[in-house]
């Protein structure tokens, strides 16, 4: 009888340790605050810790969803793929078979989604980085791409809206992704010649070519809280330079001190915040037009 009730206390004991069953994919933990959230809130809050702010990262479609107004999304040349110009090989690995992999893991064909949308009923052109898709680096599709959507926001009379996020160039193509910083600058100015608004959402990490190029000209640049916005890396420019950088360098919060962006805007409000911008530029920018054509008719 002894070992009989030994072995119950045993059970209850162990039973009264364990803790109940649940389910994977509930919770996890911020990356910042190490707090443990519930999947589901995190999610109804665009990805962003309720704790501490912290602004996880978006996919491209996770970033178009909670940007658009719902079901607007048309995409553009998604039948623009790469090309292996260099027949690049790294590591034994040959560029066709990291695009191939990226493509698995990502969900995209390339770095950038571009398409045509509407932001509480304005009509936009939308490009979006995929950072997922080796790290969002400009290749020759990717400014490619960039180009043909900005030219096209220019006919349609779009504003332009982009979100920038990249690794830097991409060094599978070579000279062929340097080629792409002025090209994309290039693109944008026919939306300066058509006095349309360009904005750029910089969110983290936006590095290297982008932001030498495109990201860094718009018309307003925006940036998420705690975006890393730079050309080199941090450990890059101290191992160069021999200097300690200062607190919070090359953060959005540290851009917008030092003048290198506009606004540095909390996710929720992103949405509503182009929406103003572009009603307020977009108007003010028609006037001159109008204007323009009374003079030439009254100069006639």
């Amino acid at each position: 009888m002894r070992p009989f009730l030994r072995r119950r206390n045993a059970q209850n004991q162990s039973s009264a340790h364990e803790s109940p069953s649940v389910p994977d994919g509930l919770w996890l933990k911020c990356s910042r605050c190490r707090d443990l959230l519930y999947v589901r809130e995190f999610e109804r809050n665009q990805r962003v810790c309720p704790r501490c702010g912290f602004h996880a990262r978006l996919s491209a479609r996770e970033r178009i969803t909670v940007t658009v107004d719902s079901g607007s999304f048309a995409e553009w040349d998604a039948h623009v793929v790469t090309d292996d110009p260099l027949h690049f090989v790294a590591l034994g690995e040959p560029y066709p078979a990291k695009i191939s992999e990226a493509r698995t893991r990502s969900g995209e064909r390339e770095a950038l989604v571009t398409g045509a949308a509407t932001i509480e009923s304005i009509p936009v052109a939308i490009a979006v980085a995929e950072f997922g898709f080796l790290g969002a680096s400009m290749g020759s599709v990717f400014g490619e791409k960039f180009a043909r959507a900005a030219e096209r926001a220019a006919m349609e009379r779009r504003a332009f809206v982009v979100f920038a996020s990249s690794g830097g160039a991409r060094m599978h193509e070579g000279i062929f992704s340097l080629f792409q910083l002025p090209k994309t600058i290039v693109a944008v100015e026919a939306l300066a010649e058509a006095r349309l608004p360009f904005i750029s959402v910089l969110v983290d990490p936006c590095y290297g070519g982008v932001t030498a190029s495109f990201a860094t000209v718009a018309d307003v640049i925006l940036a998420e809280p705690g975006a890393m916005i730079g050309f080199a890396g941090p450990r890059v420019i101290e191992q160069v330079t021999r200097q300690k950088l200062p607190p919070g360098f090359q953060t959005a919060e540290f851009a917008l001190e030092h003048g290198m962006v506009d606004m540095v805007v909390p996710r929720q409000r992103i949405r509503a915040v182009l929406a103003s911008l572009i009603r307020t530029l977009a108007g003010s920018s028609l006037v001159p037009l109008a204007g323009d054509t009374m003079r030439q008719e009254v100069g006639e």
